[in-house]
This record gives structure tokens, sequence and C-alpha cells, in this order.
């Protein structure tokens, strides 16, 4: 099947999985801190970061791109700062796909950490307090290692997610070969000349396939660190 693909196919492909790994690490240490706070934290407005975190799973992807185009967009709130003071553009540009991806991945990343901090005791962290650890020392020491595999699994997720994302990408950076096209951009783009359902259906083998390995990697690394964790 891999042998099949075209170069074009192939720059398709390869973007896709560049914007999955940068959305998906960058993300992650924002997703862990959400997570954390939605899980331990009591403050006035809690109900209204949760909202905003899964909003994305309820709005239209599209409209989660044309938000992303009025914020970060060149004319955007936050996009004019970055362009006219730090020369970052990130609207119709492979780095704006990654935030697109990263943002609506980013529902499923924090629910799988937050899962996973819910279920730690949290008088475990209370202990290591009593006895001097500091907050961060604690939960690095006890609680983190615990959830381990919670954040493994958000993190493919999220990566896996991201590979797939359509609306909010296309909406966003739109659908340039070789510099925005990502694999489901590529299927759209192909399914909409003659002749091209081929093409098409290669980069859906792909798309599967990378799903499934991604959900597999995902079962299989939580389970090892789990048995690492309980020390079977």
């Amino acid at each position: 099947m891999l042998h099949a693909l075209t170069p074009e196919e192939w720059q398709a492909v390869g973007l896709s999985l560049r914007v999955s790994f940068w959305a998906t690490l960058v993300s992650l240490p924002f997703g862990v801190l959400a997570a954390y706070a939605l899980a331990r934290w009591s403050f006035r407005g809690k109900q209204i970061l949760n909202g905003l975190i899964h909003l994305p799973l309820i709005l239209p992807p599209v409209v989660t791109g044309y938000l992303l185009l009025l914020t970060f967009g060149r004319r955007g709130y936050v996009g004019q700062v970055l362009d006219q003071w730090f020369g970052i553009v990130l609207a119709f540009r492979w780095t704006g796909a990654a935030l697109a991806a990263a943002v609506m991945a980013f529902p499923l990343m924090v629910r799988a950490i937050r899962l996973a901090i819910e279920a730690v005791d949290p008088r475990l962290e209370q202990a290591a307090s009593t006895l001097g650890a500091s907050r961060p020392w604690a939960f690095a020491t006890i609680t983190l290692p615990m959830i381990l595999p919670g954040i493994v699994a958000g993190a493919i997720l999220a990566f896996a997610k991201a590979m797939g994302e359509f609306g909010a990408t296309i909406t966003f950076v739109s659908n340039i070969p070789g510099q925005t096209q990502t694999l489901p951009s590529a299927i759209y783009a192909f399914l909409q000349v003659p002749g091209g359902e081929a093409q098409a259906f290669r980069l859906v083998l792909v798309a599967v396939a990378v799903a499934m390995g991604a959900l597999f990697l995902s079962e299989w690394i939580s389970r090892a660190i789990a048995r690492r964790i309980s020390g079977q």
C-alpha cells in the first residue's frame, strides 16, 4: 500500500504526521494542567473553563476554524499582534494546521487525563504535604507516575484525532498542496477530481492504518506502564 503512494500523497501523509506530532506535543503540558485543575481545584468559573475546553466537541468544526481565523488570522486580535511583533503567521501555514488540530483534539486529551487524576486518591497528595512536600513536588512524585497511563492514552488519542481533523483545518489554513494539505484534505481534494477515487482510497487505507495503530499503541503502552507501576 505505502509503496503505491505518489509523491503528492506522501507529502500529505508526512504533513499530517508533523502537524499531529506538534499539536500533541505542544498541547500536552496544557492538557495536564487543565485536567488537574478540573479534577482537583475548586474555583469560580470552573464550569465555564470546562465548557470552553469541551466546546470544540460540540461546535461544528467549520465554526471552530472560523473562530480561529478571526482570532489568529493576520487581521485577528491575536494574529495581528503575533505578526507585527514576532513575525509569526499561523493562518494558511502548517503551523496553523497544528493549532487547529490541537484545539480539536484538546478535549479528548483533557478528558482522558482528568479521569486518570480523579482515580488517584487525593489524600495521598495531602499526606505528602503534611510531611513537608510542596504541592508541585507531591504531584510530580506521587500523582504523575500513577496517571502516566492516562497521559499516554490522552496523548495518543489526541494524535489520532489530529490526524483526522478536517473541518477546522481547511477553514483556517485552506487546502494548499505541500503546505497545508493534510491527509483528510488530500482525500477531499482527490474526491473532487474525476478519476481520483483510487488515490483517495489509498489515503483512506493509510488513515485507517494510522488510527488503528494509534489505538493499539495507546492500549499497549498504558498496560505496560500500569504493570510497571504495580510492580508486576
